[in-house]
Order: C-alpha cells, then sequence, then structure tokens
C-alpha cells in the first residue's frame, strides 16, 4: 500500500510538472510565434495586409481620443464595441505605439463650458448627431457624438465613425458604419505618417471653379497632400511637380498649347480627375424667370477625351430619384404654400455593393444638371463605370428649355424609361497622345515641343458634373458649407467621401481603398420562422438544458456507486 502510494504521489508530480513545463514552453513560443485567428466568414476581424503595414510603421506613440462613450442607445454600444475591438487588433501590430481612450463628454454638466468643448470639436472636423430619445410618457433629445481625434508626432485628423445614408434603418447605418471603420482609422494613420507628401494642383485659367468654390475638399485634401492651384499658360514646367491634377468646371476653351501640356502630363504617368459640364445653364436666369436654357458648351476638350476613351454627350439626364426642392404650389390664408418635390435636374446617385470599391459603402451623392458618358474601346485601357442614374431616368437634347413648372405636372414612368445611365467613368491603362501624328503646339522659342506618343500606366477620372465638387457659398463669399450639404433638406451627401476617395486613388493610395470595400453580413432571427417554432424553441430553450443536468447528475452518481462498491 505504501508502494502505491509513493508510487502515486511521484507520477502526480512528473504529471504537474509536464503541465507546467507545456505552459511555460507554450507561452515562450507565443511570444515568439504571432498568429490570430479569424473564424467569421468575411474576416470581420481581420485586418487588411496596407493597413498591418501602416500600423507597423509607427515609431512614436499614436494616441487615439474616441468621444464615444457614457449612457449610448445600443446601436451606438455596438458601434464603441467595435471600435474598441479594431483598435485592439490593431495595437497588436503596432510594437505599443498605439494607444487610445473612451471619452464621455456628457460628465460636463455646466452647459457653457460644454457648449465651448462642442465648439472645439466642430472647428477640429468633428461630427455629432442628434437623437430622439423615447421613455414612457416623454421624448428627449441626446448629442452623441461617435468621432475619434488620432494624434501623432504633434499632428492630428479627425475621423467621424457614424456613415449615414439616406432611407436605412438604424441597424444598417451602424452596420455600414463599422465595415468603414478600418478604412477610416487606417487613412487617418497612413496621412499623419506621410512626412512628403504628394502634390496636387487645381487647374486655373479656363474659368474653373474658383478658390472659395472648392475650398471645403481643398482644406481636406491638405491633411494628404500639398495642394496649389496652377495655371497653365503654355508652360511646359507648369505640371512637372504634380502627382495629380483637377479640371473643376471649366466654362472656356482650351488652347491647343494647354491641351498639349495636360496630355504630355498624362503621358509620363500623371493622374487627371475631369469634372465637365458638357452643357451650360444660367442658374441665375432659372432663379428670376423661372426657366432657363441648357446649350451646349464646347471646351475644345472632346478630341482629347475621345483618344482616352470616353465621350461626353450635350444632354441633360432627369431622374426621378432626385434632390428635393421647395415649390410654391398655392397659398393657405394668404401666405405661400411650400411642398418638397424632387427636382429632376438634379439626381441622386447611390452605391449598390456590387460598384467599385471607389464608391461602394458611400452615401447618396447628390448631382445637378449632369449629363450621360459613353466609353470608347480603346485597347489598353480599362474602363470602371463610378456613378449611374436610378432606373428612372429621361434623356432631354440640347438646346434644352429648364423650367420649375415640371413639377407641377406628375411624371409619367413611361418617359422615365432609361436605368443605370454611366454619370462617372475610371480610365487606367497606357494612353494614346491626342497629338499623335498631329502638328504639335510651339513653345516660346519657337520650336515643336517634344512628344511622348504613349503613356505610362495612368490613370485618369472623368464625371460629367462640375457641381458635384462645388461646396455652397455665403451672400458675401467669406464662408463655405461643407461639400455635399444641401440647404433645403439640411442634408450632408457624399460627394466628399467620393471625391476623396477618387485623388487617393489617382495618387496611388488605392490598397487602403480596399479595405471601404469589406462586407458583414447582418445575421437577424427571423422572426417568421421564430412565430412558426415557438413551442418547439421554448422547449429546447427550457427544458433541454434541464435535462442535460440531470443525465450528468445520473450518470456521476453511477459512476461513484460503481468505483466505491465493495
Amino acid at each position: 500500500m505504501k508502494k502505491q502510494g509513493l508510487f502515486r504521489s511521484t507520477s502526480f508530480l512528473a504529471t504537474l510538472f509536464f503541465i507546467v513545463v507545456l505552459i511555460v514552453l507554450v507561452n515562450v513560443l507565443t511570444h515568439l510565434i504571432f498568429k490570430r485567428f479569424d473564424f467569421t466568414q468575411e474576416g470581420r476581424y481581420s485586418l487588411s495586409n496596407p493597413t498591418k503595414q501602416t500600423i507597423k510603421r509607427l515609431d512614436d506613440l499614436m494616441f487615439v481620443k474616441i468621444y464615444l462613450d457614457g449612457n449610448l442607445p445600443a446601436e451606438f454600444e455596438k458601434l464603441k464595441q467595435e471600435t474598441k475591438d479594431l483598435l485592439d487588433e490593431m495595437a497588436v501590430y503596432s510594437n505599443g505605439n498605439l494607444r487610445y481612450e473612451f471619452i464621455d463628454l456628457s460628465v460636463h454638466t455646466d452647459v457653457k463650458k460644454q457648449n465651448q468643448i462642442y465648439d472645439q470639436l466642430l472647428e477640429k472636423g468633428l461630427e455629432y448627431t442628434d437623437l430622439n430619445v423615447q421613455k414612457v410618457g416623454e421624448q428627449s433629445s441626446k448629442i452623441v457624438w461617435p468621432c475619434a481625434l488620432v494624434s501623432y508626432n504633434e499632428h492630428e485628423i479627425a475621423v467621424n465613425m457614424l456613415k449615414n445614408k439616406i432611407g436605412i434603418a438604424p441597424s444598417a447605418m451602424i452596420n455600414n458604419s463599422i465595415q468603414q471603420l478600418e478604412y477610416s482609422f487606417a487613412s487617418a494613420m497612413k496621412a499623419l505618417q506621410t512626412q512628403q507628401k504628394d502634390h496636387i494642383a487645381f487647374i486655373e485659367g479656363h474659368g474653373e471653379l474658383d478658390a472659395m468654390q472648392v475650398a471645403d475638399i481643398s482644406n481636406a485634401l491638405k491633411a494628404q497632400y500639398e495642394v496649389s492651384r496652377v495655371k497653365i499658360g503654355g508652360d511646359i514646367n507648369a505640371l512637372r511637380l504634380y502627382k495629380a491634377i483637377v479640371i473643376a468646371d471649366p466654362d472656356s476653351s482650351f488652347t491647343e498649347a494647354d491641351k498639349f501640356i495636360i496630355d504630355q502630363f498624362i503621358m509620363r504617368g500623371g493622374s487627371v480627375l475631369w469634372l465637365i459640364d458638357p452643357v451650360q445653364v444660367e442658374l441665375d436666369s432659372l432663379r428670376k424667370n423661372a426657366f432657363s436654357m441648357g446649350i451646349s458648351r464646347s471646351l475644345n476638350l472632346e478630341d482629347q477625351l475621345f483618344t482616352y476613351g470616353v465621350r461626353l454627350n450635350s444632354n441633360l439626364l432627369l431622374d426621378m430619384h432626385a434632390l428635393p426642392m421647395p415649390i410654391v404650389t398655392g397659398q393657405v390664408a394668404g401666405r405661400p404654400k411650400q411642398e418638397f418635390m424632387p427636382w429632376f435636374y438634379a439626381p441622386l446617385l447611390f452605391s449598390k455593393q456590387e460598384d467599385h470599391a471607389l464608391v461602394k459603402n458611400l452615401e447618396a451623392i447628390k448631382t445637378e444638371f449632369i449629363s450621360n458618358i459613353d466609353t470608347i474601346g480603346v485597347k489598353s485601357v480599362k474602363k470602371s463605370i463610378l456613378l449611374k442614374t436610378s432606373q428612372y431616368t429621361k434623356l432631354q437634347t440640347t438646346p434644352a428649355r429648364i423650367s420649375f413648372n415640371i413639377l407641377r405636372v406628375p411624371p409619367s414612368a413611361a418617359q422615365f424609361n432609361l436605368s443605370d445611365v454611366p454619370v462617372a467613368v475610371l480610365l487606367e491603362g497606357n494612353f494614346q497622345s491626342v497629338f499623335k501624328n498631329r502638328v504639335v503646339p510651339k513653345n516660346d522659342q519657337g520650336a515643336a515641343y517634344k512628344i511622348r506618343d504613349t503613356s505610362f500606366h495612368a490613370k485618369q477620372i472623368v464625371i460629367a458634373d462640375g457641381d458635384i465638387i462645388r461646396n455652397q457659398l455665403n451672400a458675401d463669399r467669406t464662408k463655405y458649407a461643407k461639400l455635399g450639404y444641401d440647404r433645403y433638406t439640411n442634408k450632408t451627401y457624399g460627394n466628399k467621401d467620393f471625391l476623396l476617395n477618387c485623388i487617393n486613388y489617382l495618387c496611388g493610395d488605392e490598397q487602403l481603398i480596399g479595405a471601404r470595400a469589406k462586407s458583414f453580413k447582418i445575421r437577424l432571427l427571423d422572426h417568421k420562422k421564430i412565430e412558426q417554432q415557438k413551442t418547439l424553441t421554448q422547449f429546447v430553450v427550457i427544458f433541454c438544458p434541464l435535462l442535460l443536468v440531470l443525465v450528468f447528475g445520473l450518470l456521476q452518481l453511477y459512476l461513484r456507486k460503481r468505483k466505491y462498491a465493495y
């Protein structure tokens, strides 16, 4: 009996020693070999490789302040938890250089101090949302700040996590925001790390939008790029420093010399964002007289864009899915009665799940007086449609009479019989020069410029709407509204996000945009199935656990009796 006891004691100690050694060995290996496993179908908890590389390059402390804390509605609690999970995942790859904290702004009970803090956050670019909270017998308003400030090397960038989409349920809106969390934070982190920024230029000299009319997008771009305004003026070196150029709503003809310089900029791998209105509409006449004329606009760019692979048509697109506008429909008690009606000349463009990553998961994009684009078969150039109208579109040829009276007549579905008409296209590949086999313009010394016939790999985006980049101004042009803001509906549409994506893609930052394309499926309960199987579900949930406990207890009792039976 003593020998058996000694053997059992020795065996126990050996087993204990083996377990301790195994635990120590596993801990050592986990420190030497890092591996995380994501068992979700869509890779929900896996960072993309560009995001990992961005975080691994951190050589100093990056701090993130998230203002989403306190007593939050259930949907925002979910957004908060997903944000925490994402930052925890990022922190693993940061070598200890990424830290964060959640801040509850509701702890400030002094209204004056609270408003001062709110004003400071708004100046830094953060956005809040005003929620209606319903309780028993009362309704109150609650301000929530689903946003963050990312700080690094004495610089900071605002990250607004809530991505609104018109016409979707709150749960879907939160899910859409969660899908874009990685892209939102990774792009901000990458911008803060970039020491030598790429240069981009807004072209002047052909009646393009001025600095105030594109002030909002320009200021947003300055976080990532050096932004300038350049007048080409026939100078062959005017665009030499730039990675990409923006041609925003010109209204005057381009000279052959300027066309040539833009062409050769593309031939050397430069990128161009074309924002062109093929039809000119006098807005002042429309506002004063309630009607105007749409006339074809000649910019001397038709042959150039055709050579690259697109044609902008001189027509106007009307869409039943359009921006609402207040229209006087009568009088009540001697006062004009206004109703909101869709202004068919201002289509709202919605993205779909199967769309290009540049537009996927974006808010609706507002436009005005847009035209359609045809793509031309050009070898070595890949074309991707970025924006399309809805399935209820009508085409109006020029010259076109434009009047508010169109809103007084109910639209006929038979007239809006076009569907998915392209209005924006991405071109990428090797382009042919429009000046190939043509007379080349001469420089100041009278000698012809040297020409390159075929481009290096280059990218262009062509949008048949110049107003898509225009921000609204006050009467004296001293202040500007956010790009995409509509004063009638008090909503901000997705114009800025779309154009920022375009510039990022044209400047070679398209890898991070892939993070935007992540799609998380909302796995909701099937309420119809639950109702049909209600009794069975209740039985399984309530009695099965009790039955398992009873079976386990009886089995344990049987084994104990058998072990200690004489």
